[in-house]
């Protein structure tokens, strides 16, 4: 009855149209969920995470790593059109699955250098259920896969006007970065403190004029930006034209797994222990030609004193 009493006094035909043009709402509900597996660390970035998007929904661990189609039932479930799935490997690497349910696409990146909230310990923070604002570098624009990446990650990570569990203020900042291939994600609280007389009275003419443009009829203000956490980076591998599934539209062909660098590493250690054994048995072999070693004298040569004057 709740529900119904709140469509039939909702707000009228008036507001939401805009010069008799009708505005779409945003609708937008992520479902997060991971893998079996999972560290102690990856669980509290999970956490953090779900705090930081009030519009989202967390689920169980799902037990297969192999049938990820099953995840758009899920997402059909809890009424969620975007999901992100976190697959642990090993208990060492973590790879997310941002997908638009259920038609897709699908980006699939490795995770790298993440760190929570509570192991950071920045002084920032943010109210919780507010609205951030994303702010996306501007080689997102450059080719075409990173634009889509970026429209997939502003789905995800914009919180919607009205959404579940929101509070009408922007107090953060959530910052996408691309380099070196890699998108580095941070999250920033929007702080806004007084200036102080001694502070407003050191400042020069120019920067206190540009400051007081910027500012307005309120007064000297002060804004800074402290991040909060938490923060890592994401490596693009591959997008999927469907949902969790279809034909590959791209592939980073300058990834490499974290698998093959292990193996490399350990091809590399045992290269230097097969080079010391090698040294070692050349050195045992030069030892017994010049009779260095007990049990392996040398034989008496001709021209030696103890054969001549014997």
């Amino acid at each position: 009855m709740a529900a119904v009493y709140k469509s039939l006094t909702g707000p009228s035909a008036k507001s939401v149209t805009t010069n008799g043009v009708p505005v779409k709402k945003n609708k937008q509900r992520v479902l997060i969920l991971s893998s079996r597996g999972v560290t102690f660390r990856q669980r509290h970035l999970l956490n953090d995470l779900y705090a930081l998007l009030p519009h989202s929904r967390k689920d169980a661990k799902l037990d297969t790593k192999t049938k990820l189609y099953q995840l758009n039932e899920l997402a059909d479930l809890y009424n969620c059109n975007n999901v992100m799935f976190f697959e642990a490997r090993k208990g060492k690497d973590l790879y997310i699955w941002m997908s638009k349910a259920p038609n897709g696409p699908t980006v699939k990146c490795h995770m790298q250098n993440l760190h929570t909230t509570s192991e950071l310990h920045f002084p920032g923070n943010c109210l919780r259920g507010s609205r951030p604002i994303l702010s996306f570098d501007a080689t997102f624009n450059s080719s075409p896969h990173l634009v889509l990446i970026r429209e997939l990650l502003t789905h995800i990570f914009g919180v919607p006007k009205g959404a579940r569990k929101t509070k009408p203020f922007v107090d953060h900042v959530m910052g996408f970065t691309l380099a070196d291939g890699k998108i580095w994600i941070r999250c920033f609280e929007i702080r806004e403190t007084a200036v102080s007389k001694s502070e407003a009275h050191n400042k020069s003419a120019d920067i206190a004029e540009k400051e007081a443009l910027a500012v307005g009829e309120k007064g000297e203000t002060k804004i800074n930006l402290v991040e909060i956490g938490p923060r890592f980076l994401l490596t693009p591998i591959v997008i999927l034209e469907s949902s969790f599934g279809g034909p590959v539209i791209y592939e980073n062909k300058e990834f490499v797994s974290p698998n093959q660098i292990r193996s490399e590493l350990r091809l590399s250690k045992a290269g230097r222990y097969n080079q010391r054994a090698e040294q070692q048995i050349e050195r045992k072999a030069k030892k017994g030609d010049l009779g260095l070693r007990t049990g392996n004298e040398r034989p008496d040569r001709e021209l030696e004193d103890r054969v001549l004057f014997a």
